[in-house]
C-alpha cells in the first residue's frame, strides 16, 4: 500500500470542523461512538478548522505495500463534497407496515435471515450437532486484536473448527475468514494491518450519513470473493453456521444473516448480498450511510434500512429471551468463546469542557458498561447450560498509542498482542474480566481501557 500523499487544505473555513470529526475518531476508536458526536458536532458548528481531505483522513504513518481502492478525484474545484454544497436530498421511501416487515424475505432466498429475537428461528438455524461457538464482538480498528488471536490459536494448534461464529460490526467483517478456516489467516492479517482510514471512509457528507463509506464498500467488494463465497457454502453443508448481525432501523430489530445459507444459493445476487450485509454490520447511523436490502412481503416489494450489528448489542450469543435470568433454555454448544475487541477498564481523565470531549468520554463509558453487562448475561448462560466459558480480551498491559482513526502502527501492535496471546498456554479466561476493586481468579484479570492520544 503506497504512502498516502499530502495534500493543502482549503483556506475557507467550514461549519463542520473536519479537526473536531478526526478527534472523535481517535478518542472514540469505534464508529458506533462516532455516528453519537457528529451530529452533536454539525449542531455546535463553532470551531472553523478547515476539512482535511480523504489523504489527510488516513494516519501519518506508510502502511506495507498493497493493493487498495485509490481515492476518487473529486469534481468541479476538487472540493470535499460537503464544501461545493449540501447533498441533495433523496425520494421519501415507498411505506410499508411493520407487519409486512416482520413476514418480508429476500427474493429467491427465503433462508437468509431471521430477527434476533426470535427463540424458534434462532433454534431453527443452528447446527444439529453441538459444537464450539465463536462470538466476535465489535470494535473499529481494535479488531486487528481479534485477528491476531485467531492467527496465533492456528500457529498453535489450538484452534477448533467452531461450529457456529458469529460477528456484530468489525466482528462481522472478520468473520467470513474465521469461518472459513485458517487458510484465511493471512488474508485476515492483512485485513486489520495493512490497511488506513481512507480505505475505510472519505470525509465529505452524503444526504444520509456524515461520511463516506464507498472505500470500506470497495474493500469488502475485494475480500468477500466468490471463492470465499463457495468456501463458506461448503462448510455449511458440512452443517457449520456463520451468523452476522445487523440492525434494522425501521423496525429497531437486530437481524441475523445466515451467510452459509445465502453462499449456498451461489450466484451474483448471493454474492452482492453476503457484501451487503457485510457493509451493514459495520454502517454506524450518522457516521455510515446505512445499506438499504431489498425484500418482499405478500408479493410488495421495499427495501429495509440496515446499520450497524452493535447498535443492538456489542456481541451476538442467543436471543435475548434465551438469555434471559428468568429463562430455563441451555445453550446449544460445547464450548463458548468471546472475543472482546475494545478495552473495558475504566480509565480516569479530566474532562475538557467541550462538547466532543463530553459526548466522548461518556459514550466510551456507555459501550464499556453495555459490553460487560452481556458478558455477565452469557457467561450466566454458559453456566446454566453446562458449557465451557472461555473469553478472550486486549491485556491491561497494552499501552501502544493510537495516532488517529485506523492507525496502521497502532494496528499492527494490537495484531501482535493478539497473535501472542493465541500463542500462549492460556489464551483465553474462564470467566469475564474483574470489575474495579474485585479479584479475579482468570488468569488475564481486567482488560486494557483503550488507549489514547
Amino acid at each position: 500500500m503506497p504512502p498516502q500523499p499530502e495534500s493543502k487544505l482549503d483556506p475557507e473555513p467550514l461549519p463542520i470542523s473536519g479537526y473536531l470529526i478526526s478527534m472523535t475518531m481517535e478518542r472514540c476508536r469505534t464508529f458506533r461512538a462516532a455516528a453519537v458526536l457528529l451530529p452533536a458536532l454539525v449542531l455546535a458548528g463553532t470551531i472553523s478548522r478547515p476539512l482535511p481531505t480523504n489523504a489527510q483522513a488516513a494516519s501519518a504513518t506508510s502502511p506495507s505495500p498493497r493493493s487498495r481502492p485509490a481515492i476518487r478525484p473529486r469534481q468541479g474545484n476538487g472540493m470535499p463534497k460537503a464544501v461545493a454544497g449540501q447533498p441533495k436530498p433523496l425520494p421519501p421511501r415507498p411505506p410499508f407496515t411493520a407487519a409486512e416487515d416482520d413476514d418480508a424475505i429476500i427474493p429467491g432466498i427465503p433462508d437468509a435471515r431471521f430477527f434476533a429475537d426470535s427463540p424458534a428461528d434462532f433454534m431453527k438455524a443452528l447446527p444439529t450437532k453441538p459444537g464450539p461457538w465463536l462470538v466476535l464482538s465489535s470494535g473499529g480498528s481494535d479488531g486487528a486484536f481479534g485477528a491476531g488471536l485467531l492467527n496465533g490459536l492456528s500457529a498453535s494448534g489450538k484452534r477448533p473448527d467452531y461450529s457456529v461464529v458469529t460477528g456484530v460490526s468489525t466482528g462481522a467483517l472478520m468473520a467470513p475468514f474465521a469461518f472459513a478456516g485458517p487458510r484465511y489467516d493471512s488474508a485476515l492479517r492483512d485485513a486489520y494491518t495493512r490497511i488506513t482510514a481512507a480505505d475505510v471512509f472519505e470525509i465529505g457528507g452524503t444526504p444520509e450519513s456524515f461520511l463516506d463509506s464507498w472505500p470500506l464498500k470497495d474493500l469488502i467488494a475485494k475480500e468477500m470473493t466468490p471463492a470465499l463465497m463457495a468456501d463458506i457454502a461448503a462448510q455449511y453443508r458440512a452443517g457449520r453456521r456463520l451468523f452476522i448481525v445487523t440492525t434494522d432501523l425501521d423496525a429497531e430489530r437486530s437481524v441475523v444473516w445466515n451467510m452459509g445459507a445465502i453462499a449456498a444459493h451461489g450466484g451474483q445476487q448471493a454474492l452482492d448480498l453476503m457484501r451487503s450485509v457485510l457493509l451493514a454490520s459495520s454502517s454506524v447511523p450518522g457516521a455510515f450511510p446505512p445499506v438499504l436490502i431489498d425484500v418482499t412481503s405478500s408479493g410488495r416489494r421495499f427495501a429495509e434500512m440496515n446499520v450497524d450489528g452493535g447498535i443492538g448489542g456489542q456481541f451476538f450469543v442467543a436471543p435475548p429471551a434465551l438469555l434471559a435470568a428468568t429463562a430455563h433454555d441451555r445453550l446449544p454448544a460445547t464450548q463458548l468463546y468471546i472475543v472482546i475487541n475494545s478495552g473495558l477498564k475504566p480509565e480516569f481523565e479530566v474532562v475538557r469542557r467541550s462538547t466532543e470531549a463530553i459526548l466522548g468520554q461518556s459514550v466510551d463509558l456507555a459501550v464499556k458498561v453495555d459490553t460487560r453487562l452481556m458478558l455477565d448475561r452469557a457467561y450466566l448462560f454458559a453456566k446454566r447450560s453446562g458449557v465451557g466459558f472461555n473469553v478472550a480480551g486486549i491485556p491491561a498491559g497494552f499501552s501502544v498509542p493510537n495516532r488517529g482513526a485506523f492507525d496502521p502502527s497502532y494496528m499492527r501492535a494490537l495484531f501482535q498482542t493478539g497473535y501472542d496471546l493465541g500463542k500462549s498456554a492460556s489464551p483465553f479466561s474462564a470467566e469475564p474480566p474483574a470489575f474495579s476493586g474485585q479479584s479475579s481468579s482468570s488468569s488475564q484479570g481486567s482488560y486494557k481501557s483503550g488507549a489514547k492520544k
